[in-house]
């Protein structure tokens, strides 16, 4: 029977996507009408002469390009993951990452306001190029931050959520005396209980970055692992790599149809399909016994 949370967990899937675009277009839109309201009130302070319009027109063009710039950010977070283990490695690939966030942000923001202000029959002036792109690098680093650690914290309770598989390293029984090669169970961690799943249990395994989803009775696991990792840890008797991106437990296949390029389809029992590349098509043939053509 289903717990409450996998229940709300399944609800919230078909509105997931929803979810994290609503949270970036309400949250760029509150700080734009924020910083709008505040700048006008300190241009009248300070006696400007500057339009109510002008501080509307820098801060909505300055918003618009950091929203076009998530989906940017979301795609470099999972190329390059934040881990402590890593962190070293990966921090000068986030140096260069926050130039060039700033670099796209600044000249995204000075051509909107260039039209906006044409537009209005004026021109505007962004300054010296050197000393105001230093000055906005300066934000925007901060707002890289910001949204790296948002993007990572979700991730890590969307894992946690949904349930977080680990490899054991040695059975319940006490230490082993040789590491175990080829694991018959995985612990998974899901909202502070932890329970076992048999390798035999999982139906097939996909990889996402440095994560591989293990799927087991219609649940994805995240296991922190590359593809040819996992694939070295498992019994290569029950499972077989079919795509550079898949592996599948053999007992699960029902039927292998092929395509006139060369790969095929892998349909499972329980009427998931799966791609099977051409590289990987021949040696699927010979451990199933099946000639898909």
């Amino acid at each position: 029977m289903a717990s409450s949370s996998d229940t709300l967990y399944r609800r919230f899937q078909p509105w997931r996507r929803s979810f994290e675009i609503g949270f970036w277009v309400v949250g760029i839109l509150v700080n734009v009408i924020g910083n709008s309201i505040t700048t006008v009130m300190d241009v009248r302070r300070a006696g400007l002469r500057i339009a109510d319009w002008e501080p509307v027109v820098w801060e909505t063009s300055s918003g618009l390009v950091l929203l076009a710039l998530v989906p940017a950010v979301v795609a470099f977070t999972r190329r390059f993951p934040l881990h402590w283990d890593t962190l070293r490695r990966q921090w000068p690939w986030y140096l260069l990452a926050s130039v060039v966030y700033s670099l796209l942000h600044v000249v995204g923001m000075v051509a909107l306001r260039m039209l906006a202000y044409r537009w209005q029959g004026s021109d505007y002036d962004f300054g010296p190029w050197a000393r105001e792109f230093f000055y906005e690098y300066l934000k925007d680093v901060r707002t890289f931050i910001w949204a790296v650690l948002t993007i990572e914290i979700y991730r890590f309770l969307l894992r946690r959520w949904q349930g977080e598989a680990s490899l054991l390293d040695e059975p319940d029984e006490g230490p082993a005396l040789e590491p175990v090669e080829r694991p018959e169970r995985f612990l998974v961690r899901k909202l502070g209980r932890e329970f076992l799943v048999a390798a035999r249990d999982i139906e097939w395994l996909q990889a996402s970055g440095n994560y591989v989803n293990l799927r087991v009775r219609g649940h994805d696991y995240p296991l922190r692992s590359t593809i040819a990792g996992i694939e070295a840890k498992l019994d290569p008797a029950r499972f077989a790599r079919i795509h550079r991106s898949y592996i599948v437990n053999l007992d699960q296949i029902a039927s292998i149809e092929p395509l006139e390029t060369g790969d095929a389809r892998i349909h499972l029992k329980d009427a998931t399909v799966l791609p099977c590349s051409r590289r990987h098509r021949a040696d699927l043939r010979g451990r199933t016994g099946a000639d898909p053509g």
